[in-house]
């Protein structure tokens, strides 16, 4: 079962974070079609947060197709991102963890390598895109 954990620095919605967390399990395999997501009540009692942000986080990934709220039952995972192989992940996990420690030897804070990151993410795209 997930594990949410909230960054209240990041600038993101609490409810949009619960939205990627879930999206990033699927994508890595964590979560599979069929899975139940932790009740509302549970997500509130574990992150002392609104039940309204959860409620909020459930119906986004309701509207995009990913999930399926069941009255009474629970909210269950109904659509996979087609995650790639689970050996994929570990190599490509292995690389980026080497990766990591080698910007952070070069003096980089976690802050710096997420925007290293999310440029080579956004350079990658446009160029293939283009």
């Amino acid at each position: 079962m997930i594990e949410f954990r909230l960054n209240p620095r990041s600038g993101v919605p609490t409810y949009l974070q619960l939205v990627q967390q879930v999206k990033q399990a699927v994508r890595l395999g964590v979560l599979q079609p069929g899975d139940q997501l932790p009740t509302v009540k549970e997500v509130v009692a574990r992150l002392a947060i609104n039940p309204n942000t959860v409620l909020k986080a459930y119906r986004e990934l309701d509207r995009e197709g990913l999930v399926d709220a069941r009255r009474g039952q629970g909210t269950f995972l109904s659509h996979d991102l087609t995650p790639s192989a689970p050996s994929d992940h570990a190599v490509l996990q292995k690389a980026l963890l080497e990766w990591v420690a080698r910007a952070r030897r070069a003096g980089f804070d976690e802050e710096g390598i997420a925007a290293l990151v999310a440029a080579a993410i956004r350079d990658a795209f446009v160029e293939e895109a283009a």
